[in-house]
């Protein structure tokens, strides 16, 4: 036998039977690979086209029957034609047809592959190499055919650090999809409020032109009579003129806010058409986040934090692995020689060949493994660090735009009492419809302002949720259906 060991990796060490004939040597390499050859993988090519993939995407549609599959999947029941689509039915469209999962779940089953090389035990190697002696005394034939056969042994427990590093490797990739369904579903939210927003901003800017225009109607009526200056008609034509430009403002917003959520749920624009929303979800504004144990949970369950501490425990195992690869690897193999020609040749041998590790000790693999573990454990500080940053900063702002929002409130109802008390009194005779006018047009900017107020709360609100990202808001389920929808993937364009 003939042991050789390597610190850089597997040694040779030939057995050399002896064959008669080239011919027996050559069925024995058929019969050694072909069973091996027939378990290979062959590679199959798959077509990428800039214009099947678009004309994919422009086909995509609120009514594909493989989307209401998945809602049904899901105990969401697909919204009929007509019927509002709500934030939980947008979510799981998104899940259905958003790219951005298909490229994190890509990257979850890549990390996942790794898991099967980092497994994989070194394969025995076998080799032929034929030669030719003509002056053998005696010999019928003058072909040598030696094999050599080659058996490597990892030690130092190599394989399994190997597959504890790409364990966690693979559980990380698993928190960064986690990750990519909260901004999916963060980035629908943001879609669905802008889209609220634009639409109410637009029907009362609508009304303060209205209102506008009554006004403008009244003083050129005064004006005519006497009764008022030119400078208060212009005035008022001034606010008229900015109540339109708002008003058109807001239609351009209309218009982006609908693209922008088509964006999101990754269908073209003209799949929205004729879509209706439900707005419902967008004007709760839950406790239950503000509760210490929700922050402290936070700052132990985020995606992000326990994909830098995934990463640092493959940092763990990789030093690990480095140290273990200063020990050898044997290769085993017997080596017999045997000549039938030449009587009573036969030899065997033993033999140890051992590499001195004096020049190194794997000592720079050793270095880089424990930089790269200093290197993961300050960024999980830093992940950490910015988390808490962002759910205190989170929890403030959502604090102080539910106070305002509060006082907004209660503004908008003193407005609505002056206005009721104007109208009366223009009943009575003691106002005059200007001052009704007045009293509306301040009213409808008492209501824009209050929706000001709530449209920043729910923005504050979808930034602590972000941040906290709790189960109150988006349950475990939903990244348990984000990745059925991306085994779907292959029917979906």
């Amino acid at each position: 036998m003939v042991i050789r060991a390597s610190t850089a990796g597997r040694s040779k060490l030939a057995i050399g039977p002896v064959l008669q004939s080239a011919h027996s040597a050559r069925v024995l390499l058929i019969l050694v690979c072909a069973g091996p050859l027939a378990a290979c993988a062959h590679f199959q090519p798959k077509a990428l086209s800039a214009a099947t993939t678009i004309a994919g995407f422009e086909s995509r549609s609120l009514e594909a029957p493989g989307l209401r599959a998945f809602l049904a999947a899901n105990h969401v029941a697909p919204p009929a034609r007509g019927t509002a689509w709500n934030l939980k039915a947008l979510t799981l469209t998104a899940l259905y047809y958003q790219p951005a999962l298909a490229e994190a779940r890509e990257r979850l089953l890549a990390a996942q592959a790794a898991r099967i090389t980092a497994g994989e035990r070194p394969n025995p190697s076998f080799a032929i190499r034929p030669g030719h002696d003509a002056v053998v005394p005696g010999a019928l034939s003058p072909w040598i055919v030696p094999l050599s056969f080659d058996w490597p042994i990892e030690t130092a427990g190599r394989r399994g650090y190997r597959l504890a590093e790409a364990r966690h490797l693979a559980a990380a990739a698993r928190w960064d999809l986690v990750g990519t369904v909260w901004r999916v579903r963060s980035r629908v939210r943001a879609a669905l409020l802008g889209l609220y927003a634009a639409g109410r901003f637009e029907s009362l800017l609508a009304r303060e032109e209205s209102t506008r225009q009554t006004v403008v109607r009244l003083l050129e009526g005064q004006f005519r009579a006497g009764n008022v200056s030119s400078y208060e008609v212009t005035q008022a034509r001034i606010a008229l003129d900015r109540a339109t430009l708002a008003r058109q403002a807001a239609a351009g917003r209309m218009r982006q806010s609908r693209i922008a959520l088509a964006g999101a749920l990754g269908v073209p624009l003209r799949a929205l058409d004729g879509a209706r929303f439900s707005f419902a979800a967008l004007k709760a504004f839950p406790l239950a986040l503000t509760r210490a144990q929700v922050r402290q949970r936070a700052l132990l369950e985020r995606a992000d934090v326990r994909a830098a501490l995934e990463r640092y425990a493959a940092s763990q195992s990789a030093l690990q692995l480095q140290i273990a690869r200063q020990w050898p690897d044997i290769d085993l193999g017997p080596g017999f020689t045997w000549n039938a020609q030449l009587a009573g040749d036969r030899q065997w041998e033993l033999g140890l060949s051992l590499p001195l590790p004096i020049l190194n000790q794997n000592q720079g693999p050793i270095a880089e493994a424990k930089a790269q573990r200093s290197l993961a454990a300050a960024h999980f500080l830093t992940v950490e660090t910015v988390a808490v940053t962002q759910i205190d900063s989170s929890l403030a702002a959502y604090d102080a735009a539910r106070t305002q929002l509060i006082t907004a409130d209660s503004l908008l109802h003193n407005l609505e009492h002056q206005t009721n008390s104007v109208n009366a009194q223009v009943a009575a005779g003691e106002l005059q419809p200007l001052d009704l006018a007045n009293a509306r047009s301040a009213y409808e900017a008492g209501v824009e302002n209050r929706l000001d107020a709530l449209v920043r709360a729910q923005q504050s609100l979808g930034r602590l949720e972000d941040a906290v990202q709790s189960p109150l808001t988006l349950a475990p389920v939903t990244v348990q259906a984000a990745e059925r929808a991306l085994d779907l993937r292959a029917t979906t364009p």
